[in-house]
């Protein structure tokens, strides 16, 4: 192995990383370390305020010293910033009620991301992962009454290219670090930090590399004893009874006897007395749940959470609590040889799940941006979109824990990437220790939580490893020594200190070492494993051929388009209206993106009239994509047995592959994946030889219901029709209809103003699912000038419904408001002769007549 330095001199590391104790007992005190905050550049003299949580970026917002990052061009402006050191300092108080406490602690939840920490002028803590909360004892350091707190924040690009340079290898570049447009030329140095790599650039987001407080500082103060952790591992579930283990760290000043009591959904279930030795003790405690009810997905029944309470008890003295909730399930990962290869698919309560989601990012670059309303809209937008499994993606953030909490609430699965992607990472000693430090906290972190489904290694750095040429750059430049120790390091981190640390801290949770791989772990195929699959976008393939890649497990694809008009405005002038724009360009990360719209584009739709148009037909042209890879993703089950789709959010404005734009506003695709993850979905399929109805289900249960197909022709006259009584079998997708031998008479006449829709009807006659055909692409279809009638019903505070109805076929009919709010549809076609009725749920109170007013609608015939 080839000799290299290590960087770990640069680390003082005097705290140890903690878990925090939900403790709101009398005993335990908990000061935040909120107010007072200033900031500056090191080598400045000025102080200016500070709020916290916070980044540097945000402070200088807050002081106008720099405008806003992300309009226009602004961002290339700002590049300095992570070139210079910065300080924060307050000043805090410490009463005699706290200072008496045996044990007081600091809680640094969060620090992005070389810290040093001076407390009353003592360094107590140098840091370096951002991913990482330390807790520091600081009682010796603090006094009654007034106290400081300095916190200096060495410039991760500094420290980045000490660590680059002293590694005495070089790795391959990360593709997404964009060090050029931060002024450092091809000297990437995203790896070295355990921090956000999108921070440092992706395709779709920009370069801001952030340091700064990220998270809350808290100060916690007790007596005798305080719980660190609880974690109730399940160790049998059955109907009739749950058989938990419960996992309890206490921490004491001494040696005691107490009492422990534990109480399931309020009601007491167990006391016991226990001996505790002074320091960190570790406990089980056995707990049985009579007739359990059990955690299911979005979809498949109730989220219900049990509440467990654990308090410690001197006497009749509360010494210390813990509350939380858990969910009781059984979910494995299954993948069994068969005839092609084997399958990898999740199986929830007994029961195969077809998964249906989308990846994550981070919903800012700014992470303190990120509100608790923002964490509700975000998985409310998941839910209402049908989805049961999100995949937070390994080059952002280990969320928040109200994330995960939501989740839970809400039966929304978590695939969780650890936090490496698409580059090849260090293997020195001090990174490997950092990486170990990391992985322990957020498994010990996360794993009570009922939606974490999956812990991955990685995000496409096996994949690259092997198919982006990186070898051969490696191995012709630097020769095989240095391949095999880049590949060493990579097996450290990803087939040892992460299987590993699962093992040891969440048995229960299945590991993947890297997505895609294939089951074996090697090199990911179509038979095996799950498949990012982007022939489609990045081969500049044709949008059919999500048809013939269908995977075992498809867990990134996409395809882009751009905001629409409304929140372009935002981050434009008028000048910066057209594709090609400087500005335009900037806010669109992929090196081809804005060509392969427009070259997808002319192969479906006629060329638009002017740029508002321009994109909003990108955005149906991604729904046209992204609605032919759905269904057959679906429609191929049990073979493929989920489909995450790249990417639910964008972290700030921009053309990208989001079905949601950063300022919350859903895409045409968006509302389309509502409707294509419905859990039972009527579908056509046509290929050179036939037409058929497929229907696929993902209830428990078998359905009855009664098909209905009808061919229109645009005037919404009915040319012929057939109806039949079927039995949606459960967990399914099957053909129930073959159009082509119905003698479906005007079926090839007149294809381009005539179609299809299918119809599903519930025993009450109430249609349930309605799916539209073309036999023709819309570029192709003979749509005529639309007379849309449209009247805004009653109105409540925050809310109106909009009916609507037209003469003729109107094709992706757009609502648009001035009021922020959530259209409960758009983009939808309107069919001839039938009421339509849109509820609007706004965020302010409406003006009803104002609003009737305002309010604009087009369709796909006004872009010509």
């Amino acid at each position: 192995m080839m000799f290299y330095k290590s960087y770990r001199y640069l680390i003082l590391i005097i705290a140890t990383c903690f878990f925090t104790s939900c403790d709101n007992s009398p005993n335990f005190i908990s000061k935040e370390i909120k107010t007072n905050w200033q900031f500056k550049a090191v080598k400045d003299t000025l102080w200016l305020k500070a709020s916290i949580p916070s980044s540097i970026h945000t402070n200088l917002i807050a002081n106008k010293i720099i405008e806003d990052p992300f309009y226009r061009l602004n961002e290339h402006d700002l590049q300095w910033i992570d070139k210079k050191d910065w300080e924060y300092k307050t000043v805090f108080t410490v009463d005699e009620t706290l200072f008496d406490k045996e044990k007081i602690a600091f809680n640094f939840k969060g620090l992005d991301t070389y810290a040093n920490i001076y407390l009353n002028d003592s360094l107590i803590l140098k840091t370096d992962n951002m991913f990482v909360g330390y807790k520091v004892n600081a009682k010796k350091y603090l006094k009654i009454g007034k106290n400081s707190l300095n916190i200096i924040f060495d410039s991760p690009i500094k420290i980045g290219l000490l660590k680059r340079e002293a590694l005495g290898y070089q790795l391959p570049n990360a593709v997404n670090d964009q060090s050029e447009n931060g002024g450092l030329g091809k000297k990437q140095v995203a790896v070295f930090s355990r921090k956000a790599g999108y921070h440092f650039g992706w395709d779709w987001g920009p370069r801001l590399v952030t340091s700064g407080i990220w998270q809350e500082i808290q100060l916690n103060a007790w007596n005798t004893a305080t719980i660190n952790d609880v974690y109730v591992l399940q160790q049998n579930l059955s109907k009739e009874s749950a058989q938990l283990n419960t996992k309890i760290e206490i921490e004491t000043t001494r040696a005691i006897t107490t009492q422990i009591y534990i109480k399931i959904d309020e009601k007491q279930y167990l006391e016991k007395e226990i001996e505790l030795k002074k320091g960190v003790n570790k406990i089980e405690i056995p707990i049985k749940i009579n007739n359990p009810e059990f955690w299911w997905t979005n979809g498949l029944g109730n989220q219900k959470l049990y509440k467990i309470d654990v308090q410690l008890k001197e006497g009749t003295k509360l010494l210390a609590s813990n509350s939380h909730k858990i969910g009781l399930k059984t979910l494995k990962v299954i993948q069994q040889k068969d005839s092609v290869g084997e399958s990898f698919y999740f199986k929830l309560n007994g029961h195969a799940v077809f998964m249906k989601g989308a990846n994550y990012i981070p919903q800012d670059v700014f992470l303190d941006r990120v509100t608790t309303k923002d964490y509700e809209k975000v998985i409310k937008n998941m839910v209402d979109a049908n989805y049961n499994m999100i995949r937070v993606w390994g080059g952002g953030i280990y969320e928040n824990d109200i994330f995960y909490d939501l989740c839970d609430k809400n039966g929304i699965l978590v695939w969780q990437d650890f936090m490496f992607a698409c580059a090849m990472y260090p293997g020195d000693t001090s990174f490997l220790e950092n990486v170990k430090k990391e992985a322990k906290y957020n498994v010990k972190r996360l794993r009570s939580h009922t939606s974490i489904a999956l812990w991955c290694g990685n995000n496409e750095n096996f994949v690259a490893w092997k198919n982006w040429g990186w070898i051969d750059q490696i191995k012709n430049s630097q020769g095989q020594e240095t391949v095999d120790v880049i590949w060493k390091g990579y097996q450290d981190v990803f087939h040892k200190i992460l299987p590993e640390v699962v093992a040891e801290l969440d048995s229960d949770t299945f590991y993947w070492a890297s997505s895609p791989t294939s089951a074996k772990g090697e090199d990911a195929t179509l038979t095996s494993g799950d498949y990012h699959y982007w022939r489609v976008w990045g081969n500049q393939e044709s949008i059919l051929t999500y048809n013939e890649a269908i995977p075992r497990f498809m867990s990134e694809y996409g395809f882009q388009s751009f905001p629409d008009f409304q929140s372009v405005e935002k981050y434009t002038e008028e000048q910066d209206w057209s594709i090609y724009s400087e500005v335009m360009q900037s806010h669109q990360r992929s090196n081809i993106g804005n060509k392969n719209i427009e070259m997808y584009m002319e192969s479906w739709y006629k060329k638009p009239k002017d740029f508002k148009s321009f994109l909003y037909v990108s955005q149906l042209l991604q729904s046209k994509a992204m609605q032919i890879a759905i269904e057959a993703h679906r429609r191929n089950m049990p073979y493929c047995m989920g489909s995450l789709y790249w990417q639910i959010n964008d972290c700030w404005p921009v053309a990208s592959w989001s079905t949601i734009d950063y300022y919350g506003n859903w895409k045409a695709a968006h509302y389309h994946v509502k409707d294509l993850y419905k859990p039972i979905k009527t579908m056509f399929f046509k290929n050179d030889k036939k037409l058929e109805v497929h229907i696929v289900s993902d209830k428990l249960k078998d359905k009855n219901a009664v098909l209905r197909i009808k061919l229109f022709n645009f005037k919404g006259e009915i040319l012929d029709q057939v109806e039949k009584n079927i039995t949606i079998k459960s967990n399914t997708s099957a053909i129930y209809f073959d159009v082509n031998k119905t003698g479906f008479t005007n079926l090839n006449n007149n294809s381009n103003n005539t179609f299809l829709v299918a119809e599903l009807v519930a025993e009450n006659d109430v249609v349930f699912d309605e799916t539209i055909f073309y036999l023709e692409k819309p570029n192709q279809l003979e749509l005529s000038k639309p007379t849309i009638k449209y009247s805004v019903l009653g109105s409540n505070k925050n809310g109106v419904e909009i009916e609507i109805s037209t003469n003729t076929l109107v094709k992706n009919i757009n609502l648009k408001s001035s009021v922020k709010g959530h259209f409960s549809n758009n983009y939808f076609d309107v069919l001839p002769n039938k009421r339509y009725y849109i509820k609007f749920d706004s965020e302010t109170e409406i003006n009803i007549e104002q609003f009737t007013k305002e309010l604009k609608i087009t369709s796909l015939f006004d872009t010509y």
